[in-house]
């Protein structure tokens, strides 16, 4: 038996409008990089990840090439292609262009500090589950809304996760669970879909393993979440 193609996803087409800024915000720096560079870093460096597929907007194919594929000589980026409407979209043309591979690792542009560890425990869990996402479990209590203002649950901290990136599948699991959501919305179907591991949970009967991530996993979304990138950043560099 051969040695496994493990390719990495990484999303890049998003604006980000709570950034609030003319520049998206997976370009936007930490440290005099961008954003997205951390990541891609973390996946050029990890050893079992044998190519990426950058996806991005489609008025900035070139740029990502040029300014950051080429400027900073990231060499496992294979291809970049056009992200769509919504993440989903996204995702859906990712796997086609990652084409035929044995585990898929879809990560958002946006979390800079994916680490080899993390990575790690993903392999070490999809290998044995088929499916799986990193998370770390929520420090704060949790209400559900009632839709008015009001409280309507509070559910078992100790069952509650906040999501992370990246999110690993077998590849024909993942394809096949993209397929049937996209035949879902050609019907016309409305479906509220905001992870991968939704389109797995809907689609297949596949159950999705929680692996630890990293509390200083962060998605880049808020002015204040890049303040404390640059404060991760300053001390992974110190």
């Amino acid at each position: 038996m051969g040695r496994m193609k493990n390719v990495a996803i990484v999303l890049a087409a998003g604006r980000g409008s709570r950034m609030h800024s003319e520049i998206a915000k997976q370009y936007l720096l930490i440290k005099g990089r961008p954003v997205i560079w951390y990541a891609l870093s973390a996946f050029e460096r990890c050893p079992f990840i044998d190519e990426v597929v950058l996806v991005t907007g489609a008025d900035e194919i070139e740029y990502c090439r040029t300014e950051i594929v080429e400027k900073y000589g990231f060499r496992k980026e294979r291809q970049i292609v056009a992200g769509g409407k919504e993440r989903y979209h996204s995702v859906y043309r990712g796997i086609l262009a990652a084409g035929d591979c044995d585990y898929l690792y879809i990560h958002d542009g946006a979390r800079p500090f994916v680490t080899q560890e993390i990575l790690e425990r993903a392999r070490d869990a999809v290998c044995a589950d088929r499916a799986c996402v990193v998370g770390m479990p929520v420090k704060d209590t949790i209400k559900l809304s009632d839709g008015e203002g009001f409280c309507a649950e509070t559910p078992d901290r100790s069952r509650v996760w906040q999501i992370q990136t990246p999110q690993v599948f077998e590849g024909a699991l993942i394809r096949r669970a993209y397929e049937s959501l996209m035949e879902t919305l050609e019907r016309g179907t409305a479906l509220h879909v905001t992870d991968d591991a939704m389109v797995v949970e809907a689609m297949t009967e596949t159950r999705v393993r929680l692996v630890p991530g990293d509390y200083r996993n962060i998605k880049i979304t808020t002015p204040e979440d890049l303040c404390l990138a640059e404060l991760f950043a300053q001390e992974e560099c110190s």
